[in-house]
This record gives C-alpha cells, sequence and structure tokens, in this order.
C-alpha cells in the first residue's frame, strides 16, 4: 500500500483544491455571473459529452490499464499503445458521420422543451472526443504509475480555465455564450497538453500493426464501451433527462447540488487512479490473499475518509445554503439524496477495478443495462412529480441497487469480502456525530458557523476513529504526523 498512499495522498490533495476551485465557481459564480440559463446549458453540453465519451474511447482507456502489465516486450508494448490511440479515432469518424446524417432529429429531439441547446448541439461530440482522448493519454501515464499530472489537469486545471472565463464574463471581456465556446476549447487544450505528458513519460514508436491478442482486445473493448456508456449515463443521465421535462435553469439548481454531493466521492476518484492497475497486476498474477487484502484496506479508507467528508456537508448544508440565492435552496434535500449514494458506492472500495479486470467482466454490463433502464423509467416518473427532488431520488434509488448488485456479484463469484466489524464502527461514529451536530446552529455569519461547527466534528472523528483504530493505516499515517508535530513520542 506504500506506493497506493503516496500517489493516493497527492491525488487526494490535488482533486480537493479542485474541488475547492469548483466549490468556489458553483456556489459563487457560476450563479450571479453566468445565469441560470447559460449555466444549466454548460452542465447539459459537459454531461451530454461525459455520456458519449465512452463511444468515442471506445473503452481504450480501461483496456489500456488491463492489458498493459500483459505486454513482454517492448515491441508489444509499442504495438499495444498504439493500437489503443490509433484504433479509437478511425472508429469515430463514422460515429460522428452518422451524428451529421440524423443531425435534425438529434436537434429536435434535444431541444423540445429548451430551444436555446441548438445552437450549441455540435459543441457536444467535439468536447466528447477531446474528453475520450484525454482519458486514453491520462491512462498512458497511470499505466507507468504517473496519475499525479494527469489528475491535476483533471481536477485542478480545468476549473482554473473555468474561473478564469467567468472572470472574463465579470469584466465584460467575453460574453456568456463566448464562455460556452471557450469551455469546449478548454478540454481541447487539456487533452493536447496530457498527450504531450504522456509523450514524455512513454516516448511514443508508432506501428501501424496488430497486437497478437487483439481478439481479447476487442471482446474485452466491446464491453467497457457499453459498461462506460451505462456509468457515465448513471452519472449525468438525470441532467439530461431534466432538459426533457423542465427548464434548462433547473439543471443548474441541480448542478450545484450534485456538485456539493460529489465532494464525497473525491477519496475514490483520487485512490482509484493508483489502485486500477495494481489490481489488474494482482489479479493477472491469481494473488487472491493479496488482492481481498486490499479489497478491504481501500473500502475501510475511503469509508473513513468519504465519512467524514460527508459528515462535514451534512452538518453544514443549511448554512451553506444561505450563501447562494434563494432559488438554488431546494437543492438541499438533492444533496442528502445523492451524498449518500455517493457514500455507499465509496465504501465498496476497489470493487469496479475487480470485476473490470476479471473474467466476469461482462456482468457489469448486464446489470448496468438494467439498471439504466430502470434510472430513466424512474426519472420518466418522478421529474414531471417532483422536478429536482424526483431526479435526486431515481438517482439515489438505481445507483444504490447497482452497488449492491456489483457487491453481492464479487462476494458470490469471487468470494471477495471489503467489509469487516470496523466498517459497522465507522457508520455508528458517522451516523451519531450527525445526529449531535446537524440540529445545532451557531448564531454568526455562515461562514464562521460552517468553521467552527468543521473543527469540532474534526476533532471528534479524529479521535473517535484513531481510538477505536478503524484504519490501520491511516492511524500510521496520523502517528507520522503526530511525531512531527511532537503531539506523540
Amino acid at each position: 500500500m506504500g506506493i497506493v498512499l503516496n500517489q493516493s495522498l497527492k491525488n487526494t490533495i490535488i482533486t480537493y483544491i479542485g474541488f475547492a476551485v469548483g466549490g468556489v465557481s458553483t456556489l459563487f459564480l457560476f450563479p450571479p455571473i453566468l445565469g441560470k440559463t447559460y449555466y444549466g446549458l454548460s452542465n447539459y453540453i459537459l454531461s451530454c459529452a461525459n455520456v458519449i465519451m465512452p463511444l468515442f474511447a471506445i473503452g481504450m482507456q480501461n483496456t489500456l490499464v488491463k492489458f498493459y502489465s500483459q505486454c513482454k516486450t517492448e515491441k508489444e508494448e509499442n504495438q499495444f499503445l498504439s493500437f489503443t490511440v490509433l484504433f479509437p479515432l478511425f472508429l469515430c469518424i463514422p460515429l460522428i458521420l452518422i451524428g451529421l446524417f440524423f443531425y435534425d432529429e438529434i436537434a429536435f429531439f434535444m431541444t423540445k422543451k429548451n430551444p436555446i441547446v441548438k445552437d450549441f448541439i455540435y459543441l457536444i461530440p467535439f468536447t466528447g472526443l477531446c474528453m475520450a482522448y484525454f482519458e486514453i493519454f491520462y491512462a498512458w501515464a497511470r499505466v507507468h504509475m504517473h496519475s499525479v499530472f494527469g489528475n491535476f489537469i483533471k481536477e485542478v486545471g480545468l476549473r482554473l480555465f473555468s474561473v478564469v472565463g467567468l472572470l472574463g464574463i465579470y469584466f465584460k471581456l467575453i460574453t456568456a455564450i463566448d464562455f460556452i465556446y471557450l469551455t469546449a476549447v478548454i478540454y481541447f487544450v487539456a487533452f493536447l497538453v496530457t498527450m504531450l505528458y504522456a509523450f514524455k513519460v512513454k516516448k511514443p514508436v508508432f506501428q501501424f500493426s496488430i497486437p497478437h491478442n487483439v481478439k481479447a482486445i476487442l471482446e474485452y473493448t466491446f464491453y467497457i464501451i457499453l459498461s462506460g456508456s451505462v456509468a457515465n449515463l448513471l452519472l449525468d443521465g438525470d441532467k439530461i433527462m431534466l432538459n426533457q421535462y423542465m427548464d434548462i435553469g433547473n439543471i443548474a439548481y441541480y448542478s450545484v447540488a450534485t456538485y456539493i454531493a460529489l465532494v464525497i466521492s473525491v477519496p475514490s476518484r483520487a485512490m482509484h487512479q493508483i489502485v486500477y492497475p495494481i489490481t489488474a497486476k494482482l489479479m493477472h498474477e491469481n494473488k487472491h490473499d493479496e488482492l481481498n487484502d486490499l479489497y478491504k484496506k481501500t473500502s475501510i479508507n475511503l469509508q473513513l475518509v468519504g465519512g467524514f467528508v460527508m459528515l462535514c456537508i451534512f452538518v453544514n448544508i443549511e448554512q451553506l445554503y444561505e450563501m447562494v440565492p434563494k432559488e438554488y435552496a431546494g437543492g438541499i434535500v438533492v444533496v442528502f439524496m445523492i451524498g449518500l449514494s455517493k457514500y455507499f458506492d465509496l465504501i465498496l472500495g476497489n470493487n469496479n477495478a475487480i470485476i473490470f479486470n476479471s473474467k466476469y467482466y461482462r456482468m457489469v454490463l448486464f446489470l448496468g443495462l438494467m439498471l439504466v433502464f430502470v434510472t430513466l423509467v424512474l426519472n420518466m416518473i418522478f421529474i414531471p412529480l417532483y422536478g429536482i427532488i424526483g431526479s435526486a431520488f431515481a438517482t439515489l434509488l438505481s445507483i444504490t441497487l447497482y452497488s449492491v448488485a456489483k457487491l453481492m456479484f464479487v462476494v458470490k463469484r469471487m468470494h471477495l469480502y471489503p467489509f469487516t466489524k470496523q466498517t459497522l464502527y465507522s457508520i455508528g461514529i458517522t451516523f451519531v456525530l450527525f445526529l449531535l451536530f446537524y440540529f445545532w446552529k451557531f448564531p454568526f455569519h455562515p461562514i464562521i458557523g460552517i468553521g467552527l461547527k468543521s473543527i469540532l466534528v474534526t476533532v471528534l472523528y479524529v479521535y473517535l476513529n484513531y481510538k477505536l483504530v478503524i484504519s490501520i493505516e491511516i492511524n500510521r499515517f496520523l502517528d507520522t504526523i503526530f511525531t512531527k508535530l511532537k503531539l506523540k513520542s
């Protein structure tokens, strides 16, 4: 776990910096500067691009991680890396041509409720393609254990440039419409920078040849394309559905709430960058006991860190919403629903990495397709009835079912178990502290109140988890800090 903790810590710090930048812009810059209509439009374009991204990437970002460790010679490595970069490009062209052929039908469907979308539809495939190749070159770097730079670009760089764009609107250098186009350009630059970094990590020697195990690669890739699309639909499908039933401004309200809740998943996002290739290696070498140990460690570590983040958000959520426009207040319930779904997915540790790198990866597709159908149906039922809260409930229910199904599958088929008695202790600590602090209101400015409550929560949470030794790895990390601070000899 040494390299895991090292790079995961760096990635966690970077990701939280990115989320801090994004949080400031999401809460205090986007609503007043961009306005609900263009903020909703921006989120809608990015959500659509994220959903189609797996189709453009052809699943190569996951395929690269799984099969790269199986290359025995440098020649095989070059063949494989070349294939992962060039093959998606050949398949993207017919997809784009199909989109152009059916443009009128697609435009009619997407603009029935919000005609403003029509002028920006072509930005969706462009941004999706940039996202796809960013992920491919990010994976190129990750398989060589260089995950930090790409994570910085993804989590911090993109958000910093968005802030610059918002400041451009504020100082009347650009318009809100210009910002929509600028967002697409930012993703293009991110892809180029990441490509150059990946080439620096591993100098490319492109070979127009097909790897010897191409059949296994393509079979795996086919399922990853579909499963990736499923995962992204579960993540962003709700925003796409909102566009079909409600004014696009509601996507802005929903996006603020989901962004706040998404902070809970940051530890998972950070750790998975480095855990994924390690999981692939352990499974390739059939090291079941080590894999099971890694499963348990990632589960409890993510639960402990993610539980802390969720607790801080939940106990401060009402004070936080006092600082945003009143029309956004309906998103508080959304934060709770989406937050709980993220927390449950988080405590499954490296569950996804295990399934994707096993012979059972086809099951992810089967389960995912079922749940996409369920999600779409639930959104169609609940959005007309309850608006953004209905969409959040549909997401909570579908993601929870999806997570339970994946967990049971890994337990039953692969005999791997993520939970221990510490899992229950951690849930108990989090729940008790929530009840203790949620109803406690400080009679100060919201920022001061949030700060004071967060300090108290942090002290008690760290103390209880440390004393009960919920995570051995985190206790060791804290011991190191305490020793440096001369709080412990």
